[in-house]
């Protein structure tokens, strides 16, 4: 491990509130890829005389849902659904979005006019109505709610290298390892590509929490993963019907979603602050 890296650590792991939040959500990702082993019982197996059980109820930790379905085991099982969708977004969006970012920064021309103009047209659309028209145009379902809150985010990562790579492009070194006959294609990766990795990585730890929120939103409207499958938007969906007279079956998913996406914002803050050179322990120097 190189001296920077060492620095942005021990930057990163200093801050106790950045530290707290990267092992609570680690703490999340361990117990959501252990469900098959944590969860006492399957998430979608019905027990209708042990429906609207409170949390702590003998066999049930976190008590049972409209159905008498255990909450323990869709929550662990529902995280495994919405981390997997927030992540596999985030890594489609940004992969798409750095490719097209290198071509249109470092090529120019045309190729910029051109895609740079649809990327502005994506980003005119609100968000969420952009996700639930892509849904619109390819049915409802989990698969097709990731990718449509991947497109709405190609745009942001886009910008993110384009900006790179045209800072870049006419440097000196670029020009020396031209003249020394170095492919375009060696260039945008040994060069180009390394210097939009931090700013990559900060964007994408901040984005995964809105991608997850995204996902919900659109399961809890219908549009995303579908009953009786344990997601925590559509766990949402199904437990609004019964807030008066069970408020933990919306409440434990929607906790879960606020401590996620909380902890991916500390995180993407933190990241910030120890990657940026101009700080000493996330605080300006003086």
């Amino acid at each position: 491990m190189t001296e920077g890296r060492r620095a942005v650590w021990k930057r990163l792991l200093g801050d106790p509130v950045v530290a707290l939040a990267g092992a609570l959500l680690a703490a999340v990702v361990l117990a959501s890829l252990g469900a098959p082993v944590l969860a006492p019982e399957s998430p979608t197996e019905i027990h209708l005389g042990d429906r609207l059980l409170p949390p702590f109820s003998p066999g049930h930790l976190l008590g049972t849902d409209h159905l008498g379905r255990d909450m323990l085991s869709r929550l662990l099982y529902g995280g495994r659904l919405s981390l997997l969708v927030g992540f596999a977004a985030v890594a489609l969006a940004m992969s798409l979005g750095t490719l097209i970012g290198l071509v249109t920064g470092y090529y120019g021309g045309w190729a910029d006019s051109v895609l740079m103009r649809a990327m502005d047209v994506l980003m005119a659309f609100p968000a969420v109505l952009l996700a639930i028209a892509v849904i619109a145009a390819l049915g409802p379902g989990l698969l097709n709610a990731m990718l449509a809150v991947a497109v709405v985010g190609i745009p942001y990562y886009t910008r993110i290298v384009r900006a790179s790579a045209l800072s870049l492009r006419g440097r000196e070194f670029i020009e020396a390892e031209r003249a020394a006959g170095a492919s375009d294609l060696l260039i945008l990766w040994r060069h180009v590509l390394p210097n939009s990795l931090s700013p990559l990585i900060v964007a994408a730890t901040l984005d995964v929490g809105w991608m997850i929120m995204a996902a919900a939103g659109l399961s809890f409207l219908g549009l995303g993963a579908q009953p009786p499958r344990a997601e925590w938007g559509v766990m949402l969906s199904e437990g609004r019907q019964f807030m008066r007279v069970d408020p933990f079956e919306s409440i434990l998913p929607g906790f879960a979603i606020f401590l996620v996406v909380l902890c991916l914002n500390i995180l993407g803050d933190g990241l910030r602050d120890a990657l940026d050179p101009r700080s000493e322990g996330g605080r300006p120097r003086g």
